[in-house]
């Protein structure tokens, strides 16, 4: 088909969309200085959007660079597995066939964390293999890089002449310091290494949550199989009832406000900028974690002085209810939060290429919002190859959503313009191959 003149379709109606809450304020100036060169043929309405209401893509520009990335990515995630199988050949050792069942146990808070990052993950998913190593990052890299760091600080002080450090000093501010530094450098890993898939602050709360998450995992075997060999069974029950059933979100809300920081800044700032932003949320996790192991100090060394009712513990039970319920609807909630922005962000960033026509408005508010997705797949499984490519609509359209706010950033340059006509065309030869398959259902 030729391309029509400009006086035979006349432009798209603009149509000005919602801002996110969460995502940096777009202007009509960084819109006018990105630029967006119109398609030949402008589109004004494509009959699979209606239908809802009632050739292989190109390789995209930088391949040689994502190939690089996903080997390095793959090597680091075979080293952590290499780790993860030492730790439990250590952990075999200590505990021996007990640790089996500390494992189980350890794992019942971090199936439900990771199923609830995941779900908020739904809207644009992050690379699987990017998920794992956070995950095993926590439970492997992080733990033996915070007892490396402990002991080459309690060798510097037997040098030095001091015979330990005061255990009220190592659980206030040693503990907090190595453990959120060491979890969370690798997000500042990530967004430099693979920025475009740490685009904002729900990126930043999924990696920093499973970063999280792992550590607990670890941690929790270590103080269960203590609790085990030291109080036999009651030991056991008691620990896990207070670390895996009363607090089982700390370590993820800790290493989350690092995550947060980090992806306010990748979604506008420069590079530099986002490890700046590292040292807020770094604080604040570290703040948040010194005032909870201080509280818990304090509430157990006064429950011991009052002879309370449960041999003195009743006080830090109490204290870590209510510090936890806190922590924990605060993760919670904005994780909710951050979800809803994200797909506001979405429409508002594809927006910008329904008022350039290469989509139409009627498809940005079927891409952006969850019902749309839903009625788009069912209306497009009843033809042959219909869900295949209406997936892959809605996974391109993410893409671009991404994309476009990287080229209204200024992000990338050239290469960045490159990519999102690649990603254009893919979602163009998607639509077509889907309407090309619903007209052969018709006939």
């Amino acid at each position: 088909m030729q391309p029509q003149s400009p006086m035979q379709v006349p432009p798209p109606q603009a149509r000005v969309y919602a801002q996110p809450r969460f995502a940096p304020t777009v202007t009509q100036e960084m819109r006018i200085r990105a630029g967006m060169q119109a398609p030949q043929q402008v589109v004004t309405e494509t009959p699979w959007t209606g239908a809802v209401r009632q050739t292989q893509p190109e390789t995209e520009p930088d391949s040689t660079g994502n190939i690089i990335r996903l080997v390095a990515a793959i090597l680091v995630l075979v080293a952590l597995v290499g780790g993860l199988i030492i730790l439990a050949i250590a952990g075999g050792f200590n505990f021996g066939v007990r640790l089996f069942a500390l494992i189980g146990l350890a794992a019942i808070p971090l199936v439900g964390i990771v199923a609830y990052v995941l779900w908020l993950d739904r809207w644009k998913p992050q690379p699987k293999l990017l998920l794992g190593i956070c995950l095993l990052w926590g439970a492997v890299a992080a733990v033996i890089l915070t007892l490396a760091f402990s002991l080459v600080g309690e060798i510097a002080l037997y040098m030095v002449g001091i015979n330990g450090m005061p255990d009220i000093i190592g659980t206030v501010f040693q503990a907090p310091i190595l453990e959120e530094s060491t979890k969370t450098v690798l997000l500042v890993v990530i967004v430099l290494a693979a920025r475009r898939y740490f685009e904002g602050p729900l990126d930043g709360l999924v990696y920093g949550s499973l970063i999280g998450a792992g550590f607990a995992f670890t941690e929790n075997i270590l103080y269960l199989g203590q609790s085990w060999n030291e109080g036999e069974l009651g030991g056991l029950a008691v620990t896990f009832a207070m670390r895996c059933l009363g607090s089982p979100l700390l370590h993820v809300a800790f290493s989350t406000c690092a995550g947060v920081s980090i992806g306010f800044a990748a979604r506008k700032w420069p590079w530099w900028a986002t490890i700046l932003m590292w040292l807020p949320g770094l604080i604040v996790g570290m703040l948040l974690h010194g005032f909870w192991n201080g509280s818990m100090t304090l509430l157990g060394v006064w429950g011991q002085l009052t002879r309370d009712v449960m041999g003195g513990m009743l006080p830090q039970i109490i204290g870590l209810i209510v510090l936890s319920v806190i922590l924990s609807g605060a993760w919670v909630t904005l994780g909710l939060l951050l979800r809803r922005s994200e797909r506001t962000h979405t429409q508002n960033m594809l927006g910008d290429y329904a008022n350039s026509g290469w989509l139409t408005h009627a498809e940005v508010d079927m891409l952006g919002t969850w019902k749309g997705r839903k009625n788009g797949r069912d209306w497009a499984k009843s033809f042959p190859g219909g869900k295949e490519e209406m997936r892959t609509m809605i996974r391109t359209s993410g893409k671009l959503s991404t994309t476009r706010m990287r080229v209204l950033a200024g992000i990338g340059g050239d290469q960045e313009r490159k990519i999102e006509r690649a990603e254009l065309k893919q979602f163009s030869d998607a639509r077509e191959r889907l309407l090309a398959a619903s007209r052969g259902m018709v006939r």
